[in-house]
């Protein structure tokens, strides 16, 4: 792959992003979007914020809008990141000089002005999913993706400790799909849940159905998440959430970027969280009322 301190070439960005390099020239050329610097030569070089806008076209095209649609929101987008939360980008770069405590009193700092969820929503996950692009594109060092989710991982755990539950609290099994390695917007979202009086069993990554089952059972859950992000990871997780609905009905949900598109969600059992965690947090939270809470246990057999 050709890279150099202008930016990446368009076979490398090609590449990455899984775009044939025709259909990049013909958005721009159609659309005028994205726009990469060029060379002396006339070559085109991406930086990240055109590797981003590419990557929200390919899934908005994914999620059924047409190119053009799919342009005008990458446009919108571009204007809305003008307004981004500061935050953001101390962090990234705190995490960029490999420095713990600076990212640590980054969070905290912004926690202490605008509490847990707004912390999570505007500043924790935006920020990994820009840390995990710019390593996908060779921009970022797998170190400072590493010392970031770490980070986020550990505030994440330390707020789930101090939240108080309920004397009778929902429990909630939440679980990656079989083959998914991603769970720190699993491990956010229980943290929401908590926040609304949820008892949360947080199983992770790489969950087997079996395990899932086992849990639910034991625990006596009224409800259960499996999240997917990979495409590849999809049929897995679409599997345990049909044995583990056969368990709970109506109170089994998903989300991910698995299942953007709607006809990735067609015949998998329960209900799509959508991108909204906060929104997710409470689809979950009217599903199941509190007055439902006390189950006994179902039987390990």
């Amino acid at each position: 792959m050709t890279r150099n301190r202008d930016g990446l070439t368009i076979a490398t960005v090609s590449e990455l992003l899984g775009i044939p390099i025709p259909t990049i020239r013909s958005w721009e050329h159609r659309y005028g979007f994205p726009e990469p610097v060029r060379t002396e030569g006339k070559h085109r070089r991406y930086g990240p914020e055109q590797v981003d806008q590419l990557i929200t076209i390919r899934g908005a095209i994914v999620e059924g809008l047409s190119a053009s649609e799919a342009v005008a929101l990458a446009r919108s987008s571009r204007t809305r990141s003008s307004l981004r939360e500061p935050a953001i980008d101390v962090l990234l770069r705190a995490a960029a000089d490999l420095d713990p405590s600076a990212v640590r009193s980054t969070i905290e700092l912004f926690e202490e002005r605008e509490g847990v969820e707004t912390t999570i929503t505007r500043v924790l996950l935006p920020a990994m999913r820009e840390v995990g692009e710019r390593w996908k594109a060779g921009t970022c060092d797998v170190a400072t993706e590493h010392l970031l989710t770490d980070m986020v991982r550990r505030w994440l755990a330390r707020v789930a400790t101090f939240t108080p539950l309920p004397e009778r609290p929902r429990v909630a099994v939440l679980a990656c799909g079989p083959s998914e390695l991603h769970s720190v917007g699993l491990e956010a979202f229980g943290v929401l849940l908590g926040r609304r009086g949820w008892a949360v069993t947080m199983l992770g990554q790489m969950t087997p159905g079996d395990s899932l089952e086992h849990a639910v059972r034991r625990s006596g859950a009224r409800a259960a998440v499996v999240v997917a992000q990979r495409s590849v990871n999809r049929r897995s997780a679409a599997a345990v959430l049909g044995s583990v609905g056969r368990l709970l009905g109506a109170h089994t949900f998903y989300g991910g970027g698995a299942f953007a598109s709607v006809a990735s969600r067609r015949g998998v059992q329960g209900t799509y969280l959508g991108t909204d965690l906060v929104e997710a947090a409470g689809i979950v939270d009217r599903a199941v009322p509190p007055s439902s809470a006390s189950r006994p246990a179902i039987g390990a057999g």
